[in-house]
């Protein structure tokens, strides 16, 4: 049973609180104070951007961070927590690469410069390791015929390139919300902290907040899941102990109804 299962449970509610209230922010900032979603190579593709950006590379890339943590996923096989694991990745790529198609044919259309802003540099980065990232852990993870050796010897870097780069994300987004505040807010402006401006700080916190919660549980060693022997163990454990009931209920109604033939049977003598 997992350490503290309580203190878990809470901080990861708490964590699918903030990620969903991100998404809320986010698309109420395209939807209601932006142009909305479209592709024609407006205002309204640009936006595809940050949504996906905020759907996919922070959320669901940390409920994959931490999707092996899960408690009551413990009695799946790794084989298939693997899968996934992997697959939320491959999601997130997915809608990562949309996002920066957006961006891109947003600024050609407009003839707007690319990659010249902090912003631009740590997202690429980003993006361009997150496949690198992916496609070390299938080769080594996935692949039965990778020796345990090396899988034990790559594990700290896998975890630790995962979290640098789920962090650099983040940073990321928080550069480019104020900088497409800045851009975008003329009368009022961004200094005078309309309420756009506001909502998108908001949001800049929500990201912060959901993003350190996803550390925090990513990095207790107590929350770690278990090795595979233990965690077969605990469920044959469980699985026994079901069996052992049921064989009991059934042992208990057999002498039940054979109680009830022989006093049937000596009313029977007795009649």
């Amino acid at each position: 049973m997992m350490e503290d299962y309580k203190q878990f449970l809470i901080l990861f509610l708490l964590a699918l609180a903030v990620g969903f209230g991100s998404i809320a922010f986010v698309l109420t900032w395209v939807l209601h104070y932006r142009e909305g979603l479209g592709w024609d190579g407006g205002a309204a593709e640009f936006n595809w951007h940050p949504l996906l950006m905020v759907i996919g590379f922070i959320f669901l890339q940390g409920i994959a961070i931490v999707v092996y943590r899960l408690p009551w996923t413990w009695r799946c096989s790794k084989q298939m927590m693997k899968f996934i694991h992997a697959g939320l990745h491959v999601l997130t790529f997915i809608l990562a690469v949309i996002s920066v198609v957006a961006v891109f044919d947003f600024h050609n259309a407009k003839n707007i410069p690319n990659m010249y802003s902090l912003h631009s540099w740590v997202g690429l980065a980003a993006v361009i390791l997150y496949p690198a990232q992916i496609v070390m852990g299938i080769a080594v993870y996935l692949i039965p015929a990778t020796p345990v050796y090396v899988r034990a010897a790559l594990m700290p870097l896998h975890i630790y390139s995962g979290l640098f780069i789920f962090t650099s994300v983040i940073a990321a987004a928080l550069m480019g919300f104020t900088e497409k505040l800045i851009f975008s807010l003329k009368s009022p402006a961004y200094k005078d902290s309309p309420p756009e401006a506001v909502l998108v700080n908001v949001l800049g916190l929500l990201v912060i907040a959901f993003g350190g919660v996803v550390l925090w549980i990513a990095t207790r060693p107590s929350w770690k899941r278990p090795k595979e022997e233990i965690t077969q163990f605990v469920s044959s454990s469980s699985t026994r102990q079901e069996d052992f009931k049921t064989d009991t209920a059934v042992t208990t109604r057999t002498h039940l109804d054979l109680e009830a033939r022989r006093r049937n049977g000596k009313a029977e003598e007795s009649g």
